[in-house]
């Protein structure tokens, strides 16, 4: 094979294997924790492992491959934190696999039409950091010496399949060898709410986002439950502790939705004529100028298409669907800036800004609504992943054409395998929001296209997450913290500790605990997935 070949046969398809498999998994850690770090580094280290095992390969062709394999994770992700929504407020909800699928591939084709006329401005105009598109290219160049990067990733993957499947396989009896988590109940009969969820994907994602951003993660349910629900309810603020844990959900909403505002306010409306002028602009890079030109010719033709095939196909309204077109013209924006400053795309947090303002200017039913927010969120989601592919390949000069095709080809196959995860899941453990599959992002979802808990938390909330971020303080992180179930992040900040722990002692180390980390990760979602299809076909 030539050193400089990128695009193969071999790359598409291992790229929408990975996909397949990758997308399943996402999903069940989406469900289950309620954030989703990008798989980037994982499949990075996991295409360049096959591709040598196959033969001589070069570094375009893993990243074009790698490209494909990460595609479906950020659509699952977009899907989980939005449509279950539909199900926690009606548990007989009707929608059906057909629409899912639907929603799924307009949210898809949004993200890559506009991930392709971004590209220019994120990656060559104004070039953004993409701190995740440039470790995974970093990943790339240093190469596999000895496969050691492989064999660390896949024995963290083995350890952790086995340690999930001891956790959530019912043996005889209906029993579990491993409880799923630990509360305390001393601390609990005083109010305050301690434990730590057995799970090594939730250390995992401790360990890949890291102390800074855990660090506030934490200090949000510190905020959350050891302070406002306590103090709350001993000072008569509250009645009881279910209007104590209101509060906390709708301001802890509050503060991811306040984000969205901060980023659209300081980061896109300033930047608003120079960023879609660059739509327009040819790129740098000569070799796209002909395949830009065309694709600008053509987008009258595409949006009309997905429009289309949104009202047609979905409940969505004709209206609302053209709405949706400049409505994730202005979102995507928001994820590939977002993404490429601070590596984090609060996705569900873009569908809500999108949900509230068509709810404004459209009478919209509750699974409209969240249909709405799923579209969008799908689309930002595949947009952020692909600006961090495009920023991998510019560092290793793989050609935008290629990676588009291969981020096509990985978006299609995750529409499809994420619609069917998703049922699977609802068959197996039957509802969304439970103790199972807590889908918190979803919850969040639910409340804004059925009714907020608590006003005036949430608005305080809005109020606080737009001033922090304008003032460079992480309010999405901070307000995930205290929306989420307290034993989630004590057990993601024990991974936190653990990568700081390494950074200090052991700073050779670091890399190689990044890929043990994803290999960990991918290993609890891989399993959680096999165990809901197989409850799915048997009934167990």
């Amino acid at each position: 094979m030539k050193a400089n070949k990128q695009l193969t046969v071999r790359s598409i398809l291992i790229g929408m294997a990975g996909s397949a498999v990758i997308t399943a998994s996402s999903m069940y850690v989406a469900l289950r924790m309620g954030a989703l770090p990008w798989p980037t580094i994982f499949v990075a280290v996991l295409s360049m492992a096959l591709l040598k095992l196959l033969g001589k390969t070069s570094l375009n062709e893993i990243n074009v491959t790698h490209t494909a394999m990460s595609a479906g994770s950020m659509v699952a992700g977009g899907m989980a934190f939005t449509l279950p929504a539909a199900w926690i407020l009606d548990r007989n909800a009707d929608i059906g696999l057909g629409e899912t699928m639907m929603i799924a591939m307009a949210g898809t084709l949004l993200g890559l039409v506009f991930s392709a006329l971004y590209r220019n401005y994120f990656i060559e105009v104004q070039p953004q950091p993409y701190p995740i598109g440039s470790a995974a290219a970093q990943t790339v160049i240093a190469g596999d010496e000895g496969g050691a990067k492989a064999r660390s990733l896949f024995a963290a993957m083995g350890l952790s399949v086995v340690f999930t499947f001891l956790r959530d396989w019912t043996f005889a009896g209906g029993k579990t060898l491993i409880n799923a988590f630990w509360m305390s109940k001393k601390l609990l009969t005083s109010g305050f709410q301690f434990g730590f969820w057995f799970s090594p994907m939730a250390v995992a994602i401790g360990y890949i986002i890291g102390p800074l951003y855990m660090g506030v993660w934490f200090l949000g349910a510190i905020l959350g439950y050891w302070i406002l629900m306590p103090a709350g309810i001993r000072t008569g603020l509250f009645a009881d502790a279910a209007a104590a844990d209101v509060f906390r959900q709708s301001l802890g909403m509050g503060l991811m939705i306040g984000t969205g505002f901060g980023i659209l306010i300081k980061g896109i409306l300033p930047r608003m004529k120079q960023i879609y002028s660059s739509i327009l602009l040819i790129s740098t890079e000569s070799a796209d100028n002909k395949n830009r030109k065309r694709m600008i010719s053509a987008i009258p033709i595409v949006f009309t298409a997905i429009a289309a095939l949104i009202a047609i196909f979905t409940r969505i309204s004709p209206l609302a669907s053209i709405l949706l077109i400049p409505g994730v013209w202005i979102t995507a924006s928001m994820a590939a800036q977002t993404t490429g400053q601070t590596g984090i795309n609060p996705m569900e947090v873009f569908g809500v800004i999108l949900l509230l303002l068509i709810k404004l200017i459209l009478p919209t039913g509750q699974v409209e609504a969240i249909l709405i927010a799923a579209v969008v969120a799908i689309a930002c989601g595949l947009t952020g992943d692909i600006m961090n592919d495009f920023k991998a390949g510019h560092i290793l000069g793989t050609k935008p054409k290629n990676q588009f095709i291969s981020e096509t080809a990985g978006g299609i196959v995750g529409a499809v395998v994420a619609s069917v995860a998703l049922f699977a899941m609802l068959k197996a453990y039957g509802e969304f929001g439970g103790d199972a599959l807590p889908a918190p992002q979803a919850r969040l979802v639910a409340q804004m296209a059925g009714g907020i808990g608590n006003v005036t938390a949430f608005v305080i909330g809005i109020v606080a997450g737009t001033l922090f971020y304008v003032i460079k303080i992480p309010a999405a992180t901070l307000g995930i913290g205290v929306y989420l179930p307290v034993i989630i992040s004590t057990t993601a900040f024990l991974g936190a500790l653990i990568a700081l722990g390494v950074k200090k002692f052991l700073p050779k180390r670091t890399e190689q605990g990044t890929v043990i980390a994803s290999g960990v990760f991918g290993g609890e979602g891989i399993t959680g997935v096999a165990i809901a299809l197989i409850r799915m076909f048997t009934g167990g």
